[in-house]
């Protein structure tokens, strides 16, 4: 048995072989002890974790009304509805309803207020008024705008495989027109994988980043050019010193369109004399990675190992 350990590592370079397993190593230990959310602004902090106000008439949501659903911006829970929002010209926020079981309401230590509070992760977003009339329910959620983010009800999804999805992640998430990110596994046969069942190769399943975007602000196209211009895709199953099938560079289009547009930049790719490796493949069941996985490098406030960008496109 030990020899049989020797003669395979004596078949790796000293590089790749450290490389590569200070980077699995890395992400099967990297589980946190308390859950990790999304990174704050000073600003953002001061209200959500020190329960401050914003200045009334200041925030981004007060006068926004566009069809959709709010968000936490500690945890990216969903919260409000934009069907529910009225004017109520408080200088803030105001919906007359929840989303059921997605906000707390505790009472202020003073008696007279009541708080109201993310049920995920407890981040402060404003206080609840009743028996004001300005709606029918009779309810106010006073919200601060710093405590939200928004999705658009018109979205789209595009899902890609790059290598190591902590570095995928890393260069879309900040995008123009990005409006989530989510790292997982997909395009392999296992349900709902974990981590280290994908790191067996025996699931056939890459690690992929699904990508939920606003079509008013960007275009299926300017984020598949983004895709092929941080990493290399004329690697075949592997990226820098990662090594695997689930390491492949590949597309999951979820309409035809999307598979055109993908065929149509690997030919312009070819005629600029690339060998390029990129799968097409139709998009199947998407498994969101464990927790500690996602937002990886906001969190650990690093920088992608494997993942630069390179110009290639016009």
């Amino acid at each position: 048995m030990k020899k049989d350990i020797i003669i395979i590592l004596l078949t790796l370079t000293p590089f790749t072989f450290l490389v590569n397993f200070a980077c699995k190593a890395a992400k099967s230990n990297t589980k946190e002890k308390t859950q990790m959310y999304n990174k704050l602004t000073k600003a953002e902090e001061l209200i959500i974790v020190h329960k401050g106000t914003e200045p009334p008439f200041s925030g981004e949501f007060n006068n926004h009304f566009q069809k959709g659903v709010y968000t936490c911006k500690r945890c990216s829970q969903k919260l409000f509805k934009s069907s529910d929002k009225f004017k109520s010209h408080c200088g803030w926020p105001s919906f007359d309803d929840q989303i059921p079981g997605k906000v707390v309401s505790t009472p202020d230590p003073d008696g007279i207020r009541t708080e109201i509070t993310c049920a995920n992760c407890n981040a402060h977003l404003g206080h609840i008024f009743t028996g004001e009339r300005l709606t029918q329910k009779n309810k106010r959620y006073c919200v601060n705008s710093l405590s939200l983010d928004f999705i658009p009800e018109n979205t789209a999804k595009a899902v890609f495989a790059a290598g190591c999805f902590w570095g995928v992640e890393y260069y879309f998430q900040n995008a123009t027109g990005v409006i989530s990110t989510t790292v997982g596994y997909t395009g392999g046969k296992t349900k709902k994988p974990t981590y280290s069942q994908v790191c067996s190769e025996k699931t056939g399943h890459a690690e992929a980043v699904e990508i939920t975007y606003d079509p008013a602000r960007t275009t299926y196209e300017t984020l598949a050019k983004l895709f092929f211009e941080i990493h290399d895709f004329t690697q075949l199953n592997r990226q820098g010193p990662d090594t695997g099938d689930q390491y492949r560079t590949a597309i999951f289009y979820k309409t035809p369109e999307q598979k055109q547009i993908a065929e149509k930049l690997i030919q312009q790719l070819i005629l600029k004399g690339y060998d390029v490796k990129t799968q097409i493949n139709p998009a199947k069941n998407f498994y969101p990675a464990e927790d500690y996985h996602q937002k990886y490098y906001q969190k650990n406030k690093k920088l992608p190992y494997c993942h630069t960008r390179k110009k290639i496109f016009d």
